[in-house]
């Protein structure tokens, strides 16, 4: 992997103003990815690819990573991206809505990664646990939304991401096979252990 060229994406990103994974975030990641070693991970949300290229590093050989996006700019930056660190054979990226796609898909993966419509998480959640295999891991990013989640944030603008972000820590934290952590890293990050 091009080390230079992903801290080239990652300069470029931040300069733009595109939402990609924060570093603490990421140890985070790095760490739990290190000890599963995925054979395959879902990402919902690709962005730029910033953080689907970083997590490539950590599969097992010939993993895959699945990547949903559906802003056409950001799906033919990510591809560039992709191709210039050198990992274009390890990331597929389905473009289009995460929601019309989500349900077409019939794999088993190791990983999920949700980071993308705060509005659609509990919908990303349904589909992950269908996917998610046996002692898998459920990531959820910016879960606490600059703390509105927690607090009694009830302002109009952000109310329904607020709300469905709520209802998705509430699922997770909730039901009996999951074990979850709330994270205070980044924006927040759930971790959702699957037993």
């Amino acid at each position: 992997m091009n080390k230079e060229e992903l801290q080239k994406i990652k300069q470029k990103a931040l300069e733009k103003h595109i939402p990609i994974i924060m570093d603490d975030t990421l140890e985070v990641v790095d760490k739990i990815l290190t000890e599963i070693r995925p054979k395959r991970i879902l990402e919902i949300g690709t962005a730029v690819g910033y953080s689907a290229i970083c997590f490539s590093e950590y599969l097992e050989p010939n993993g895959k990573i699945d990547t949903i996006e559906r802003d056409e700019e950001r799906i033919s930056e990510a591809r560039i991206n992709i191709k210039k660190v050198g990992v274009s054979d390890k990331i597929n990226i389905y473009a289009g809505d995460a929601v019309e796609i989500l349900p077409t898909l019939n794999e088993r993966y190791d990983v999920v990664f949700i980071d993308a419509a705060k509005g659609k998480y509990p919908f990303f959640l349904k589909e992950a646990l269908r996917m998610i295999k046996p002692n898998g891991v459920i990531l959820a990013d910016n879960i606490l939304y600059k703390g509105y989640v927690m607090s009694d944030y009830n302002k109009h603008k952000q109310r329904t991401a607020v709300r469905n972000l709520r209802e998705y820590v509430k699922e997770v934290t909730e039901k009996p096979n999951i074990e979850t952590e709330i994270l205070e890293v980044g924006d927040g990050l759930a971790v959702s252990k699957i037993k």
